[in-house]
C-alpha cells in the first residue's frame, strides 16, 4: 500500500510500472475529483469515460522495442475485430472522456467522426476550454474532453480513431487504432433498425507528420484562471540551465521495416542523448 499527496490538482492522472519496460503493459487511471460540493468549471457531464491509449507488443519489450501495435487496434485488424472498443451513448447528453496516452514513445492524434470535442483539462490542470475536431496527446499525458452528442440519435455509427504523429527520419509503425461510437435508440427505433446496417462514418486525421496542426493545437492550451483558480507562476529565476539534444540513426543488418516515411528502410537503432 502506497500513500501519496496530491496538491493543487484535479482531473486525470495515471499510474504505471517503472521497472525497465514494464510501463508498456502495466498501467491504469487515477481520477482526482473536485472537493465535496465543488463543481467542475464546465458543464456537468452525464457520464465519465476513462480511455487509455496503450500498445500491444508482439514480442518481449526488452528485446524488440520497434514491433508494437496499439492495444486492441480495432476492426481494421482481424486479430482484434471482435474485441473492438464500443462506446454506447445517448442523444442530447454530455460525456467527459478522460484520455490517457500510455504509449511509450508515440504522440497521438485522436478524433471521433462528425463530432466536436471540447478540451477542458490537461495533466490534472484545468485549461481554458476550446473546441476541436482532433486532439493531440503526447506520451504520458492526460487530457479531458467533453463530448456533446447529437440532439437526436442519427442512423449511423461513428468511428473513434487514434494514430501516431511523428516527424523523425526513422521508420515506425503507423497503426491506426479504432473504436466505435454508437447511439442508443428507443425500443421502437431498435426494432425498425435491428436488421438495418448503419453507415460507418470515419474521421479525417492529419497526416502523420502534420507539424502545423500540432503547433496550432498546442498553442490553444492555456491555463484556466479565475477568482477561484489561479496559476501560481514563479516570478523569480534561481538557476539557468542549457540543454542540447542529439539524434542519430545506426542502420541494422536485419529484415526490411515498412514505414510511412521511407518504405524499405532497414531496421535502425535510434540513439538520442542529452
Amino acid at each position: 500500500m502506497y500513500t501519496t499527496s496530491v496538491t493543487g490538482q484535479r482531473g486525470t492522472l495515471w499510474w504505471h510500472a517503472h521497472i525497465s519496460w514494464l510501463r508498456a503493459t502495466l498501467y491504469g487511471p487515477i481520477v482526482i475529483l473536485p472537493k465535496r460540493h465543488v463543481s467542475y468549471p464546465f458543464p456537468q457531464p452525464s457520464r465519465e469515460v476513462p480511455t487509455i491509449f496503450g500498445e500491444w507488443w508482439k514480442a518481449d519489450t526488452e528485446t524488440v522495442i520497434n514491433q508494437a501495435m496499439y492495444g486492441l487496434p480495432g476492426f481494421l485488424y482481424n486479430c482484434s475485430a471482435k474485441d473492438t472498443f464500443k462506446l454506447k451513448i445517448k442523444a442530447g447528453k454530455t460525456y467527459l472522456l478522460r484520455l490517457i496516452n500510455a504509449a511509450l514513445n508515440d504522440e497521438l492524434f485522436f478524433s471521433i467522426a462528425n463530432h466536436t470535442l471540447t478540451v477542458v483539462e490537461a495533466d490534472a490542470v484545468y485549461v481554458k476550454p476550446f473546441r476541436t475536431n482532433i486532439v493531440l496527446i503526447t506520451p504520458g499525458q492526460t487530457t479531458n474532453v467533453l463530448l456533446k452528442t447529437k440532439s437526436k440519435a442519427p442512423d449511423a455509427t461513428f468511428v473513434i480513431a487514434a494514430r501516431p504523429y511523428a516527424t523523425g527520419p526513422a521508420a515506425f509503425d503507423n497503426t491506426t487504432a479504432t473504436g466505435l461510437l454508437e447511439y442508443k435508440k428507443s425500443s421502437v427505433s431498435n426494432t425498425k433498425s435491428k436488421n438495418k446496417k448503419l453507415p460507418l462514418l470515419r474521421p479525417v486525421l492529419p497526416k502523420f507528420n502534420d507539424t502545423v496542426f500540432a503547433m496550432k493545437f498546442n498553442k490553444k492550451v492555456r491555463s484556466l484562471v479565475n477568482a477561484k483558480l489561479r496559476a501560481k507562476v514563479p516570478k523569480t529565476v534561481d538557476k539557468h540551465f542549457f540543454f542540447t539534444v542529439g539524434l542519430g540513426i545506426l542502420p541494422q543488418q536485419a529484415k526490411h521495416a515498412k514505414g510511412p516515411i521511407t518504405p524499405g528502410w532497414q531496421q535502425s537503432l535510434i540513439m538520442c542523448h542529452l
